[in-house]
């Protein structure tokens, strides 16, 4: 799973000339599944998310997460993150879950981080999007779950 994470003043996202989501002061997340998601690792990057020190506190610090500075999050599916740009010219889908998959995993990845009390607005998953962003900073993450099939035992 990898997550693009830009801290935001504002950002929405429309398809088809209608927004279908947006936030105030927050975080813009981008989200990429591939095939090996486990629920452990929703968790895992839901975890990071919420903790991410990603505002400033008095003294200009990244200190605060996003809770903290009462944010909000924007969280929009991008199944590109998981391109194989080493060969050619032509990205390599190979390493992104399938749609279906991909759009469980979605799904599943929105309920876990609207169990905090939050607001979490979302993109349409497998729709052409718009998306338009004031980043603040700007201040831009990349959380990539330490995904490794060859550290998992054989069916875990």
């Amino acid at each position: 799973m990898r997550l693009v994470i830009q801290r935001v003043r504002t950002a929405r996202v429309w398809a088809e000339q209608e927004t279908i989501g947006q936030c105030a002061q927050g975080l813009l997340l981008l989200v990429g599944f591939t095939h090996q998601e486990r629920e452990a690792d929703l968790f895992w990057c839901a975890e990071k998310v919420f903790q991410l020190q990603a505002f400033e506190d008095d003294s200009g610090r990244l200190a605060r997460n996003v809770e903290q500075i009462g944010g909000a999050l924007l969280v929009i599916p991008n199944f590109t993150l998981y391109a194989n740009l080493s060969r050619g010219r032509r990205p390599d889908f190979g390493k992104a879950a399938p749609f279906h998959e991909a759009a469980r995993l979605f799904d599943r990845f929105v309920e876990i981080l609207r169990e905090k009390p939050l607001p979490v607005a979302t993109g349409a998953f497998g729709a052409r999007m718009h998306i338009q962003a004031e980043l603040d900073g700007p201040v831009t993450f990349w959380i990539e779950h330490p995904n490794d099939s060859t550290s998992r035992k054989e069916g875990g």
